[in-house]
């Protein structure tokens, strides 16, 4: 449905405004889809954004800074995040070898459990974007590469 008829505005002042517009309320859709794809399991998006990196890190460890420098949402309190998520038994945390202030941070056996059980509702979660075609997909993305710059 157009933005224009979903927020029952039919004026902008430019095209670059009901863009903007667009991607906000887009943004709120896909925020609500992941909000209802991770609630089985408990955890937030960051959270699961966090256990995504630590997986890709996986065996090596991640420093704090490091999960914060590669979160999707760098406005996310990695700390805070990771305590969460030791509480949880997903990760662990350890003080870094070579940096006695940092500490190390790694996917425990039941984070990689809660990954995979996430993982396999990624064919329903698809589901939600098959009204574009693959190809719309892959230039949706490179004009929201090229947007960023």
């Amino acid at each position: 449905m157009d933005i224009s008829e979903e927020i029952k505005q039919e004026k902008f002042n430019s095209g670059y405004e009901k863009l903007a517009v667009n991607m906000i309320f887009t943004t709120s859709w896909l925020n609500t889809l992941i909000l209802q794809r991770l609630k089985p399991f408990d955890i937030s998006p960051q959270q699961y954004n966090v256990l995504r990196i630590l997986r890709g890190q996986h065996p090596n460890p991640a420093t704090v800074n490091l999960l914060q420098e590669r979160m999707l949402d760098k406005m996310s309190n990695a700390s805070r995040l990771v305590e969460k998520l030791r509480v949880k038994g997903f990760v662990e945390r350890e003080t870094c070898e070579s940096d006695r202030r940092a500490c190390d941070v790694v996917i425990t056996e039941e984070g990689f459990r809660i990954l995979n059980e996430v993982d396999k509702t990624q064919t329903e979660w698809e589901e939600n974007f098959k009204s574009l075609s693959i190809r719309e997909a892959r230039d949706l993305n490179r004009l929201l590469d090229k947007l960023r710059g």
